[in-house]
């Protein structure tokens, strides 16, 4: 299970990659996190909604509100121009991490 530093060090890029191919609202983001991780990492729902804000504040995401008859009004938060920018190279520095990380602790040999 990831830790609470392994999460928070990771939240941004999930949530970028997440809504890199379409628009989503902030409860399937963290219940595609869940799946797409089989249950290694979990978010509480509420907890998601201070970091979208802070990425749409700094201009990656953009969120729309959206009410469907039937359902209740739900943000959902699409990637801009400069997320797309962003996502690119928090994928290009986790990468580096990992590999180094493999590297030091010997994991490709465990």
């Amino acid at each position: 299970m990831a830790t609470a530093d392994m999460k928070r060090g990771s939240t941004e890029l999930l949530i970028l990659a997440l809504v890199e191919d379409r628009p989503r609202h902030g409860y399937e983001i963290g219940k595609l996190i869940e799946a797409r991780s089989k249950g290694e990492i979990a978010f509480s729902i509420p907890a998601l909604y201070p970091t979208l804000c802070r990425m749409e504040d700094r201009g990656w995401i953009e969120g729309r509100w959206v009410e469907k008859p039937g359902t209740r009004r739900r943000k959902f938060y699409a990637l801009t121009r400069e997320g797309r920018k962003i996502l690119a190279r928090q994928r290009r520095d986790w990468r580096a991490f990992v590999a180094a990380v493999t590297r030091v602790a010997g994991l490709d040999h465990a």
